[in-house]
């Protein structure tokens, strides 16, 4: 029988670089993450518009085991950087449905998504040195 109830797991982490930097990189040059964690991003692309522009289809490729379909009906990442008086807290919201009962909270992917950004975190602290 299928498990159908909205869940949400957060988490929280404190990041050197700023908020504006961050927006930055997710908003305008998203296609630079795989070069900041080619070991957790093989490459991002966009389909449709521009980059940094509402509306744009964008499709990442990304190194995690397993497909995150087939154990949820439904699975939405929210990431929100606050600035700091020194750098940023960056909060990680996952919402997911799960396919069944048994099917395990999503935390690997929640860890995945935390080593990316300190990733990138470091990178952006390395451009701006």
């Amino acid at each position: 029988m299928a498990y159908s109830q909205l869940q949400k797991i957060e988490t929280k982490i404190h990041i050197k670089a700023s908020a504006k930097q961050f927006y930055d990189v997710f908003c305008n040059r998203p296609h630079h993450i795989a070069n900041m964690s080619p070991q957790k991003v093989k490459s991002i692309q966009i389909h449709k518009g521009e980059w940094g522009t509402e509306g744009s289809i964008i499709s990442w490729n990304y190194t995690h085991e397993g497909d995150l379909l087939e154990h949820y009906k439904s699975f939405k990442f929210n990431l929100q950087v606050t600035p700091k008086k020194n750098g940023s807290v960056m909060q990680f919201a996952m919402e997911f449905e799960k396919q069944e009962n048994h099917i395990p909270d999503p935390h690997n992917f929640m860890q995945w998504g935390v080593e990316l950004s300190k990733n990138i975190d470091t990178q952006l602290i390395k451009e701006h040195n």
